[in-house]
């Protein structure tokens, strides 16, 4: 893969960095998919939550870019790279989903 591959998750880590820091430290809530106000208790908290979990998959997504273009694992451990990041990102999807509840209005 190489350099191509690393300049696109290069891209793909700023643009999910940018949308944490929107939703983290500028409270854009609204960026967040599903988001209703209606049903949000605390629009800071869940701000601060999923703002920082998508800093985490911005993180992610540049290891990933350094991997690529580095190649330290050879052939077969890129996919080793591309599992782990499989495994990080869908452990951070439920983490934020499960997590976002703490912040609805109880029904």
């Amino acid at each position: 893969m190489g350099s191509e591959t690393a300049i696109v998750l290069v891209a793909s880590a700023g643009f999910v960095g940018l949308l944490g820091v929107l939703i983290k430290y500028f409270g854009r809530v609204e960026l967040i998919a599903g988001y209703d106000p209606e049903r949000v208790a605390d629009e800071t908290g869940l701000a601060d939550f999923i703002g920082t979990n998508a800093l985490y998959v911005a993180a992610l997504l540049f290891l990933v870019a350094v991997a690529e273009y580095a190649e330290p694992f050879g052939g077969d451990g890129a996919d080793l790279v591309w599992l782990a990041f499989t495994v990080g990102v869908l452990g951070l999807a439920v983490r934020m989903i499960r997590g976002a509840r703490r912040y609805e209005i109880d029904s």
